[in-house]
């Protein structure tokens, strides 16, 4: 059984979208531990009870996934000295930026994001893998998975750790899809200015984009441990990672 969704949202000053990724059942009989993985928007607003809030979680690792560009124009807050930065984008660095702002641009609405989410099934995987492997690093527990505002770069990212720790599909896509309560996007579009000054729609997302994006990798790759393996994670990460969050 689940953690409902309302329950799963923690409340931190300045920041997004903040949640636990833990405490879901897995296929092994086993459950994720909470506490240890965090999901969120950017920190580029934390304040200082924020900032407060995030040192009594213990965090030691914090994954930032966004471009160059936003963490330049956006930069995070800086946390605790023995917190560990590690810059791992989503986004394939050498496509040009505006190719890349019209693949990833999901703000004019669902065939937008059909075609990001299609985008990132083919070209996240390096991002992914390098993230489960830094996840899987001693002493990198509990660590914090952010976007800019934690559904989309964020939620491919989480829902494949997740998957392949034998989270089931129905739980991986709950998760996933209470971005949009978190937001405020289930109440339609929000409406804000992207890093380079331009205004943009930011979309609901639905469960069928992640769904999509599953049957993606599945269809070439077997599951989500065959998509890590296949871009970088060695067995020993996944081994390890399952080790230290089930």
């Amino acid at each position: 059984m689940s953690i409902s969704g309302a329950e799963r949202l923690i409340p931190v000053p300045g920041v997004l979208n903040f949640r636990d990724a833990g405490g879901f059942p897995t296929a092994s009989g086993g459950r994720v531990a909470e506490a240890l993985l965090y999901r969120s928007a950017s920190l580029h607003q934390l304040t200082d009870e924020g900032s407060r809030h995030l040192a009594e979680l213990g965090l030691r690792t914090v994954i930032d996934l966004r471009s160059q560009i936003e963490r330049e124009v956006w930069p995070d807050r800086e946390l605790d000295a023995n917190v560990q930065v590690l810059h791992l984008p989503t986004f394939p660095p050498r496509v040009p930026e505006q190719q890349a702002r019209d693949e990833r641009d999901a703000e004019a609405g669902a065939e937008s994001l059909d075609g990001l989410y299609a985008y990132m099934a083919a070209t996240a995987g390096p991002a992914i893998a390098a993230s489960t492997r830094a996840l899987a690093r001693p002493g990198a527990l509990p660590a914090l998975v952010h976007c800019a505002v934690g559904k989309d770069r964020t939620g491919v990212t989480v829902a494949t750790i997740q998957s392949a720790l034998g989270v089931s599909d129905a739980d991986v896509v709950a998760d996933y899809h209470l971005s949009n309560s978190a937001l405020g996007l289930d109440k339609g579009p929000v409406y804000y200015v992207d890093e380079h000054g331009e205004e943009r729609r930011s979309s609901p997302i639905h469960p069928a984009l992640l769904t999509g994006f599953l049957t993606r990798i599945r269809a070439t790759y077997g599951d989500a441990t065959g998509y890590l393996l296949a871009h970088g994670v060695t067995q020993t990460d996944l081994t390890t990672l399952r080790a230290t969050l089930l």
